[in-house]
């Protein structure tokens, strides 16, 4: 059997860039939405002439759909993933841009019929509003309020939740843009870590969770943890996921 050791070195070495979570299989899990987000940005994709992917990472999510608009652009932030969102949208013609996550973005007003983002770590609402054509829609899946602070307050004791991060407050924002809010529904979903390998890895992927970790900085938090794990099963937390859907009147 591995040791902690082994584990955490494990967790250190995998690679962090793109968002593709394969990597994971039989050591994590977690829950999807019950609104199936791929099955949604698919079905919009398809019927859109022109759209756009906010803070696309990779582009896997967006790679993933079969028929692809006219017009396809996505942006990104973290200089890692651009290449990784190239190459994965390459086969689509995308136009993928390097974009600050709340800079304003590079494209001509109502210029997009559809607007996608799946976990942005921030929304410019006014942004998305001025590239939206009238009649346009936006569709995102939003990270709630709290997501896994079951490990963030194992870690780093317990944290403020940012109540920025509510679907009254995106829903609020989206209304004060000027875009009409058609649904919004929201899920707490669970997630199992079964090795402490998977829990470094994904501290290390999903840096807001802990801001800052170091599997260093933590160790004695994660020997702790490794114990749980290995004399009582996985450890247990729960992301919190919104989706919305807002159209420009």
């Amino acid at each position: 059997m591995p040791t902690f050791e082994d584990l955490v070195a494990e967790g250190e070495a995998v690679p962090t860039e793109g968002w593709d979570f394969s990597w994971f299989t039989g050591r994590a899990t977690e829950q999807r939405p019950s609104w199936g987000y791929a099955r949604l940005l698919a079905d919009r994709m398809a019927k859109a002439g022109a759209a756009l992917d906010l803070q696309t990472g990779g582009g896997e999510v967006l790679a993933a759909i079969p028929v692809a608009p006219p017009v396809l652009a996505a942006t990104e932030s973290w200089p890692p993933n651009l290449d990784i969102a190239r190459r994965a949208l390459a086969k689509f013609d995308a136009d993928v841009r390097e974009v600050d996550d709340a800079a304003d973005l590079p494209f001509p007003s109502d210029h997009f019929d559809l607007v996608v983002a799946r976990h942005p770590v921030l929304t410019r609402w006014d942004e998305v509003r001025r590239v939206l054509r009238p009649g346009g829609a936006h569709l995102s899946q939003q990270v709630g309020a709290g997501s896994v602070r079951e490990l963030t307050d194992l870690m780093m004791g317990p944290q403020p939740v940012d109540p920025g991060r509510s679907p009254l407050v995106l829903v609020a924002q989206a209304e004060e843009a000027g875009l009409e809010v058609v649904d919004v529904r929201q899920e707490a979903l669970r997630m199992e870590f079964h090795d402490i390998a998977a829990v470094v890895h994904f501290l290390r992927k999903v840096i807001w969770i802990v801001p800052g970790f170091t599997a260093d900085a933590y160790r004695d938090r994660l020997a702790r943890l490794h114990d749980f794990i290995e004399r009582h099963g996985p450890f247990v937390a729960h992301s919190q996921r919104i989706l919305i859907e807002a159209v420009k009147r």
